[in-house]
């Protein structure tokens, strides 16, 4: 199969390292050239190691500045000048007047990316959360694209995120979920059903090993890992500790991330009295997430909306019991009472009890620890779920 290009809003960044895995298992099967519209996350220092190597792979757009994106613009202006002003009109028609200016730049940043494909012999694009970029530059390029939508953020205005355009320019669509398939079906006519297929993102189990179990924890540790952010509802989580921390019980929330919240949390914290029972670690590099991973008694995860987590995929291949809510793609994961406890979103009785049905039965939660692990093995494994996907890859690309 040729070599494809693979466009990531950020890469590698470290809520994208899901993204970052599937990749590099993916190079087993095919040749992959990877693009980041925008820098690192982090500086190379605090990158791992294997992060730095894909650093070190990517060809950056934002980074490039100024210089780059005029040397591109002009190597396409000489090479094709009629696809690139009929490129740069269907930017204009995409964004319309309200969007001007940031569809200017997507444009920019299209010419950038397909310049640097067709200097490199490539023609097809499989994108990651950039997808208006790459339906540009199919527009002023000869090249096939693809893309992977995650959800769900692209569900909430479809006419804006224009997917019904982006579902007929690809030759095929990877939806993370069988949900994310139903909200796809729905954006376009029957006649682009065929080209949506499911194709789950998975995790590494090697690198995910069982964490010890324990029986009687003092205190029982609860971890939620996620962007700080309304839609991941962390306040309804430190709700659910505060109830159980009322009751009585000697509970410790660890919430690692950083976001918009930040501030509104703690401050909810505090007028809760339950500064003793929370502790928030900010953003963390792998090594000391997996220390807290293995002393977590259980994972809590009350998103509103989600994909299908890649959290709670580690969280269960480590053998980690979790809670999580009722939404999206995420009781294709959990099956509920069997792999982990689903509880409605919002409602902090339900998932206060959840959690405590977890506090108080010790069998429940070593039989949960098991099967959720068993449940990752089984259906969302990387290795196994990379060689699906590529099978589709070879389906399209020739």
């Amino acid at each position: 199969m040729t070599p494809i290009a693979f466009l990531v809003a950020q890469h590698p960044a470290i809520n994208h390292a899901v993204i970052l895995r599937e990749i590099r298992e993916l190079r087993k099967h095919f040749g992959i050239s990877t693009i980041s519209v925008r820098a690192p996350d982090r500086p190379v220092g605090d990158l791992s190691e294997e992060e730095r190597d894909e650093a070190a792979r990517t060809h950056f757009i934002i980074p490039q500045g100024p210089r780059g994106a005029i040397a591109g613009v002009w190597r396409t202006l000489l090479r094709r000048p009629v696809s690139l002003a009929a490129g740069y009109f269907h930017a204009l028609r995409l964004g319309g007047l309200r969007g001007i200016f940031s569809y200017s730049a997507y444009f920019v940043e299209a010419v950038m990316v397909g310049d640097w494909m067709e200097r490199n012999g490539l023609r097809h694009l499989h994108i990651h959360y950039s997808s208006t970029i790459g339906l540009i530059a199919k527009k002023i390029f000869p090249i096939d694209i693809s893309v992977s939508i995650h959800g769900p953020d692209e569900f909430r205005d479809v006419r804006s995120f224009r997917m019904r355009e982006k579902i007929e320019a690809c030759t095929w669509v990877r939806a993370i979920s069988s949900y994310a398939r139903s909200q796809l079906l729905e954006c376009c006519t029957f006649e682009h059903w065929g080209k949506i297929r499911v194709a789950y993102m998975a995790v590494d189990t090697r690198l995910f090993p069982p964490r010890p179990f324990r029986a009687n924890p003092q205190p029982f540790e609860i971890i939620c890992v996620g962007r700080l952010a309304r839609v991941k509802a962390q306040h309804v989580l430190i709700s659910a500790v505060a109830k159980l921390a009322r009751e009585g019980r000697e509970v410790l929330l660890h919430v690692v991330g950083g976001g918009p919240d930040r501030q509104s949390l703690e401050e909810h914290v505090d007028s809760l009295g339950v500064r003793r029972n929370v502790v928030f670690h900010g953003f963390t590099p792998q090594e000391k997430l997996d220390g807290l991973y293995r002393q977590a008694d259980v994972f809590a995860l009350a998103s509103f909306a989600e994909g299908l987590p890649g959290v709670l995929m580690e969280a269960m291949a480590g053998g980690i019991p979790c809670v999580a809510t009722w939404i999206n793609g995420v009781p294709e994961l959990i099956r509920d009472g069997i792999d982990g406890l689903l509880a409605p979103a919002g409602d902090v009785e339900a998932f206060a009890g959840a959690l405590a049905r977890l506090m108080d039965d010790e069998g429940l939660r070593r039989r949960i620890a098991e099967q959720g692990r068993e449940r990752i093995a089984d259906r969302f494994e990387l290795e196994k779920n990379a060689a699906a996907l590529a099978s589709i890859f070879q389906e399209y690309v020739k």
